[in-house]
């Protein structure tokens, strides 16, 4: 199995009026996400699923991703995504899809790279904002900044 793990772009701040759920990208985080959306297009990114929080930033990055891609995917929240919620169950639903699945997984720190260490069974340094890491069948791959030229091996 592939898995995509991605951190959310940059979002606008919480205040009293504007709770954390409710949280959308600022311009320069659709930006960073359409960016890493097209440089994962460029190193043969091809999901079959594209998972994300049920976050508004994180939905937005997801469906930013999907368009960078080009591929026509559907963009599913998975609410275990979402901060606070149970990594373990998030493993359950990749380990539901065949082996030959390539998985987009949109969330949010520390909860991404926590996942990610479940995966690869190790330690994974934290997620920058528009960051992706790529795990094949259990061991990282690569790291891949919305802005870098090529991925961080």
């Amino acid at each position: 199995m592939e898995v995509f793990l991605i951190r959310h772009a940059a979002a606008v701040d919480e205040t009293l009026e504007l709770r954390d759920p409710l949280r959308h990208l600022t311009a320069e985080g659709r930006e960073q996400a359409r960016q890493l959306g097209d440089r994962l297009r460029w190193h043969d990114c091809h999901p079959t699923h594209l998972w994300t929080s049920p976050l508004v930033r994180a939905v937005q990055t997801a469906e930013l991703v999907a368009t960078g891609l080009q591929i026509p995917i559907a963009v599913e929240t998975l609410p275990q995504l979402a901060p606070g919620e149970s990594l373990r169950d998030v493993k359950k639903a990749l380990d539901k899809l065949p082996r030959d699945a390539h998985v987009v997984l949109v969330g949010h720190e520390p909860g991404i790279s926590g996942l990610g260490e479940l995966l690869i069974g190790g330690d994974l340094a934290a997620l920058q904002k528009a960051e992706a890491v790529r795990i094949i069948d259990g061991k990282l791959r690569w790291r891949f900044a919305w802005n870098a030229e090529a991925p961080d091996r």
